[in-house]
């Protein structure tokens, strides 16, 4: 299982009884493999997805910032993280847009959800 990953358990068999018989029901011994490999799967395009989107947005002048969060992220995880030092002090602290790109500032997260939350759930369907 790869750093990150998420494990799905399988569910205990039940038995039902009513009116002098029973009903049985019973999860098949591969469900949690099979659930928990399409589980990361589509964490790891979702992660990939809002790096992706959040690109163009995140405020650029060397590209520490921008690279912080592919090498802070574990795809699959389920957490993207900007690990530069100044990247709280982006999102949180500066102007929506930049003189140079009106696309790029702060909240960059934020504003990419609104424009890509459908995209990404899209992407995660077929992945």
């Amino acid at each position: 299982m790869m750093a990150g990953a998420h494990h799905v358990r399988r569910p205990q068999d039940l038995t039902i009884q009513y009116n002098g018989g029973q009903v049985k029901m019973c999860w098949d011994g591969g469900f949690s493999e099979t659930r928990s490999r399409m589980f990361n799967r589509k964490q790891m395009v979702v992660d990939s997805e809002v790096l992706r989107y959040c690109t163009p947005l995140i405020p650029f002048q060397t590209g520490a910032l921008m690279r912080s969060g592919i090498t802070g992220t574990v795809v699959g995880s389920g957490s993207v993280k900007y690990t530069a030092p100044h990247a709280r002090n982006q999102y949180y602290h500066t102007a929506q847009t930049r003189s140079y790109d009106s696309r790029r500032g702060a909240k960059w997260f934020e504003r990419m959800k609104t424009a890509h939350k459908a995209d990404i759930k899209r992407a995660a369907e077929r992945g």
